[in-house]
């Protein structure tokens, strides 16, 4: 890990060399974490939000990234930028549950329309009131909302068409319960995994498949080590970028719009990239000799549907899945 971390800081510290106004020593310098690879448009949107802040401010205030997990687990790099140790995160809503326990409504299986729904709501009174919450229970604000993709389902060796054929499988999911829940209902086995040991674990046969946006599946190299692409297309996932308060509150007004309109920049192309990358990876990923099927998703979505809304209606509100899922 502190080889991983150095290697890291050399690489940032090259592109910060590289970067406009360069030759003026930063006056602050932004440490901004994700555990996804380098070569996936979340990863690349830091370098441009990295360039844009260092043209805005003469070179004073220096982004570097940190991708593919080189600081640490999702759930580390979360309490680093809570205690302020690092100061911005990429990551997805419900690894935040434990202090806003409703934002992991965000992640439910189909309560997304499509990327342009999700974020409207989320940039809206919805989005907000999220954001109130981190920062009031744990110092941490939200400066915007990605789409991470469309999830589907991938396995090592069967194939599926209907809910029917993932039953007893072994499916990695993130390590939060809304996704467990999920795996559940389809009668499948939910196994938490960090991201980082997935890759081997589809590879040694520890999992028999896993689910995530064909831009992920490419950038982790997971379609080496899997058969089948499944396009049930349950998940429609917001990640969310996030700073540590503190750190925000200390920056000149000035500092923060550019860092800010920067984010948001660099969002809308993220967002545009990963749309481009899941029009084109199906055909990659074929003539690569993956299997890819279109199952019967109505039975994959009906028996989630059946459960999960009532599962977590404590948690996330009454009512609040159905309100957000009908929102225009």
């Amino acid at each position: 890990m502190k080889t991983r971390m150095l290697l890291g800081a050399f690489a940032a510290a090259v592109l910060t060399a590289a970067l406009p106004g360069a030759g003026v020593a930063a006056e602050v310098t932004i440490r901004w974490g994700d555990v996804i690879a380098g070569s996936h448009p979340a990863a690349q949107m830091i370098e441009r939000v990295a360039k844009e802040v260092s043209e805005k401010t003469g070179g004073r205030i220096a982004v570097q990234g940190f991708p593919d997990g080189q600081l640490g687990g999702s759930r580390d790099m979360i309490e680093s930028v809570a205690n302020g140790v690092q100061h911005i995160v990429t990551e997805g809503a419900a690894n935040f549950g434990q202090w806003v326990p409703s934002i992991s409504v965000v992640e439910a299986p189909y309560i997304w329309r499509d990327a342009a729904h999700l974020q409207k709501v989320l940039n809206g009174p919805v989005g907000q009131g999220f954001n109130d919450q981190l920062v009031s229970k744990r110092g941490m604000r939200i400066l915007g909302w990605t789409y991470y993709g469309t999830r589907q389902l991938t396995t090592t060796t069967r194939p599926v068409k209907t809910v029917a054929d993932v039953a007893g499988l072994k499916l990695r999911v993130p390590e939060n319960d809304v996704f467990r829940a999920m795996v559940e209902a389809w009668g499948a086995k939910p196994t938490p995994m960090n991201f980082g040991e997935l890759y081997l674990a589809l590879k040694q046969g520890v999992v028999d498949g896993q689910e995530n946006p064909l831009p992920t599946i490419r950038a982790g190299k997971f379609d080496e080590v899997l058969k089948h692409i499944v396009l049930t297309g349950h998940i429609i996932t917001p990640r969310l970028v996030v700073v540590n308060e503190e750190f925000w509150k200390g920056l000149k007004p000035d500092d923060r719009a550019a860092i800010q309109t920067a984010v948001t920049n660099a969002i809308t192309w993220q967002d545009e990239q990963v749309a481009k990358q899941e029009k084109d990876l199906l055909e990659t990923f074929a003539k690569a000799g993956v299997t890819i099927t279109e199952p019967d998703v109505e039975s994959f979505r009906a028996p989630v549907l059946a459960a999960l809304p009532k599962k977590f209606e404590a948690k996330w509100g009454a009512g609040t899945f159905e309100k957000i899922r009908a929102a225009e």
